[in-house]
């Protein structure tokens, strides 16, 4: 279980580094509403990865439970899921000037904040395709399959949350560093290495 849960770490990680919808909507609230309105909002966002985490469990774990047919196909999805995102990913460095959307509306209410960023991460279809094509893979085959995804859902927004918490942070002493081309770019480039590297480890690594 701890190999586990150092594996699905990185994994869970590597896909909060990619600049997508989640980066984009922390540096809109950060940099146009301020450090604690995107704080809230990052509380949304998780909360809204926990939400994805009970439907791929209530949803998976009474299908899996019965069928290893099941579990294979998914399995090669999520590994499917991984390598599309590394490409898509790397393939977006081919450009040189893009830089983070910060046009998007923002908000400077607490009940407001909270909803962007629940929504923001509700409507991510790859927060969806993750919890239910990646989560139930890293749960141990002779472990509750519901409490395991459970367990590997609240890391995950945890470590989602901790990463846009170093964002936040960031902003606050530059707020216009992180949507600096270069440093898109490296964020890409490396997130992008990193999780093509998990998606070969996962289709080589069995169920344990």
């Amino acid at each position: 279980m701890f190999e586990n849960l150092i594996a699905f770490a990185l994994t869970a990680l590597f896909i909060s580094m990619v600049p997508g919808q989640g980066v984009a909507m922390v540096l809109r609230q950060g940099i146009v509403s301020g450090p604690r309105i995107a704080r809230i909002s990052i509380l949304g966002n998780s909360t809204g990865l926990l939400i994805w985490s009970a439907a791929s469990a209530l949803g998976l774990s009474a299908i899996f439970a019965v069928s290893q047919v099941a579990f294979e196909i998914l399995r090669w999805s999520g590994v499917a899921y991984l390598v599309f995102v590394s490409a898509q990913t790397l393939w977006s460095l081919r450009t040189t000037n893009s830089t983070f959307d910060l046009e998007g509306a923002a908000t400077s209410s607490v009940g407001s904040a909270y909803r962007v960023g629940l929504i923001t991460n509700l409507t991510n279809a790859k927060a969806m395709v993750f919890a239910l094509a990646l989560l139930p893979q890293y749960v141990p085959e002779n472990f509750n399959l519901l409490l395991g995804i459970m367990i590997f859902g609240t890391l995950w927004a945890t470590i989602s949350m901790s990463w846009y918490m170093v964002l936040v942070a960031i902003i606050e002493k530059s707020s216009r560093w992180l949507s600096k081309p270069v440093v898109r770019r490296w964020l890409t480039a490396a997130s992008g290495v990193g999780i093509l590297l998990l998606a070969i480890g996962l289709a080589l690594s069995p169920r344990s």
